[in-house]
Order: C-alpha cells, then sequence, then structure tokens
C-alpha cells in the first residue's frame, strides 16, 4: 500500500471514529434520555452543550478580518464605472469598507456587547478599537486636510457629520447604540463619496496634496509612538524623562521623576497586543488607499519606497500567533515576547513615517 492509499485509509477512520462519537452524543441528548437524567443530570448536560457552543462560537468570532484590495473595494463602491475613479475615491471607499467590516464581521461589532460568548471575550474588541482609533484619525485628517484647499475653505457637510459619529463612544449598547452611530457615519461618508467627481458638486472635493499629507502622517507617527512605547513596557522599562528635551524655557504642569519605570499590568498584556493588530490592520489599508491617491506626490518626492516600506513592516505585524495565549516571556528570555516582536515592526514601522514626512516636505 502506498503512501496515498495510507493517507485515504487514515483519514477514512478518522472519519468514521468521528462520525460514531457524534451518534453517541446525539443519542446522549434524546428528550427520552434527558428524561432519565432527571432534572439536575439533564440541566448539567444541556448546559455542558450551551459552555461548548460558547466556547466554539467564541473562537469563531475571535478570527481576526483578512487583508482586502483597496483597488478593488474602490470599485465596488463606484459599481465598476472607473470613469468615477478620481483622486479620493480609494482613500474614502477604503475607510467604509474598514467601518463595514467592524460591524459585519462574524459576530459583528463585539465592544458593545452584553450577552454571552461576546461579554466574555476581550481580544476582537480591543482589536475593534485599535482599527477604530485608526478610522477616526483617519476620517478627521479627510474631514480637516484632503477635502479643504486652504484654511478658509468651507468643510465638507457631510463629512462634519461623519466625523463625530465615530467619535461616539465605542461602548454604549443602547439609546443609541454604537452600531447606529457608526452606520450613519457610514451613510455620510458614502454620500461624500457619491459626490466626488460629479459636475456641480464642487464642495466634494479631495486635495492630494504633500503638506495635507503630511500633517496625516504626523498624526499617524504619535499613534504608533505611543503603541509601541506600551508594547515595550511588556516586560518592563525603566526610561529617562524627555518630556522637556531639546527647550531650554519649557514648562509642564506638574514635575514628574528624571527617571520613570513603566510596565504594563499583566492582566492588559494581551489588551493592548490585540489594539495594536487592528491598529496596524486599518492602517495598511489606509497606507495602500494613500498610495493609490497620492501617487504622483509620492512620485515627485521620490518618497513612494518610503510609504512601502511603511506599508510592508505594518503587514509583517500581522503574522499569524500560533500560541492561545500572548507569550510574554523576558527580552533575552527562553520564552518568546508577542508584544516585543509587534513593538519592533510598528517602531521601524514609525521610523520609516518620520522618513516619508520628511521626504514630502522638501521641495
Amino acid at each position: 500500500m502506498n503512501w496515498k492509499d495510507r493517507t485515504r485509509s487514515k483519514g477514512w477512520r478518522i472519519a468514521e471514529s468521528l462520525k460514531g462519537w457524534l451518534w453517541r452524543l446525539g443519542v446522549l441528548y434524546r428528550p427520552k434520555n434527558l428524561k432519565q437524567k432527571g432534572l439536575v443530570g439533564a440541566v448539567t448536560l444541556l448546559l455542558l452543550a450551551a459552555l461548548v457552543v460558547a466556547i466554539v462560537t467564541g473562537w469563531y468570532w475571535s478570527r481576526e478580518p483578512a487583508f482586502f484590495d483597496v483597488h478593488q473595494i474602490a470599485l465596488q463602491q463606484v459599481d465598476g464605472d472607473t470613469s468615477r475613479m478620481v483622486t479620493g475615491v480609494t482613500y474614502t471607499s477604503t475607510l467604509i469598507h474598514i467601518g463595514e467590516v467592524l460591524l459585519t464581521k462574524p459576530g459583528g461589532y463585539l465592544s458593545n456587547d452584553r450577552m454571552p460568548p461576546g461579554v466574555w471575550l476581550d481580544n476582537m474588541p480591543n482589536w475593534e478599537y485599535g482599527a477604530l482609533v485608526m478610522l477616526r484619525d483617519a476620517t478627521r485628517a479627510l474631514r480637516n486636510n484632503f477635502s479643504r484647499s486652504q484654511s478658509q475653505s468651507v468643510e465638507n457637510d457631510a463629512l462634519a457629520d461623519a466625523d463625530p459619529r465615530f467619535n461616539f463612544r465605542n461602548d454604549s449598547w443602547i439609546l443609541p447604540a454604537t452600531e447606529s452611530e457608526y452606520r450613519r457615519g457610514l451613510k455620510s461618508l458614502d454620500k461624500y463619496l457619491q459626490e466626488l467627481g460629479v459636475a456641480g458638486k464642487q464642495q466634494a472635493q479631495f486635495f492630494a496634496r504633500a503638506d495635507n499629507l503630511r500633517l496625516y502622517l504626523e498624526i499617524v507617527g504619535k499613534r504608533l509612538g505611543s503603541m509601541s512605547q506600551r508594547l515595550s513596557a511588556s516586560v518592563g522599562q525603566i526610561r529617562v524623562n524627555t518630556d522637556l528635551a531639546g527647550e531650554s524655557h519649557a514648562r509642564k504642569s506638574t514635575d514628574t521623576p528624571e527617571i520613570l519605570t513603566v510596565k504594563t499590568p499583566w492582566l492588559e498584556l494581551d489588551n493592548v497586543f490585540y489594539e495594536a493588530r487592528g491598529a496596524t490592520w486599518a492602517l495598511k489599508a489606509i497606507l495602500e488607499a494613500v498610495e493609490h491617491d497620492f501617487e504622483d506626490i509620492l512620485k515627485k518626492k521620490n518618497a513612494l519606497v518610503s510609504l512601502r516600506q511603511i506599508v510592508r513592516e505594518l503587514e509583517e505585524a500581522q503574522q499569524p500567533t500560533f500560541s492561545p495565549v500572548i507569550l510574554n516571556g523576558g527580552g533575552f528570555g527562553i520564552f518568546a515576547n508577542y508584544s516585543l516582536t509587534m513593538a519592533n515592526y510598528i517602531a521601524r514601522a514609525n521610523a520609516a513615517v518620520i522618513d516619508l514626512r520628511a521626504l514630502l516636505q522638501q521641495g
């Protein structure tokens, strides 16, 4: 018997064994057999079954969404009409799709769940929050920078409505529910998108300029820097206070020690890690859209490769985790430290963001 036949035979034996096990389990839960177990026995079996279903459902709901092609998503948003693929369509379509993923992924939006199994899950709600923060920043940049030509220009009404909608609290479950506010924000974004490039809709504009992009990247750099520091604090750090460095007359409201000890609490390690996973997932898609809509500017500044390097680092931060828990070994210990690995990719992406901003500032 060759290896193919042996493999096929072993597969059939496993399938038959599983079939027999499921049959016996079905017999156990027949109403007649449950009645024979008595009230306590029947309730125990039903609770065990509910627990198994909740665990399997929770595992399925906790799976992270896959990457998506921003160009294909943009084409879908304009019904495949390539003539409508004007500047800004890819960026706006990407924001809309990120919001839709948050609301329609398996299990829906979980951050405000009050019933099991969603109420027991914390990894996916933290992932959602990380992606949500990037969606908020990108929408605000669209409202204040990309859609306006000068500081004295009038802001777009649809974007003025979308921005505060996404900044609504992320865990409200009723009156109003978070999902309803975010859906209104997505409708406003879609209204702006449908008006882009339409004759007579002069207020709906997208200005792909180096100064606008640099302002957005400044916010991105601060987000990545904070995230990297929080992840690095998983093993505890002693840091020199550099709050007032470089400014001899700088002041702050409260005195702080010159040497700071920073450590993320043990129970919050996975929260910070999955928040970073969600943030890097969303930011990767947004920057891919930026590459498309700002391509001419980036080429002129010889900065296209710098943006692609940022996207590459963010993609590496999305590598699958093979451990059922987030490992937190010492910096040079015998066990892995997922937070430090993630912090490394994010810090490198942040360094590339700083380089990109410098290139955009050059004439």
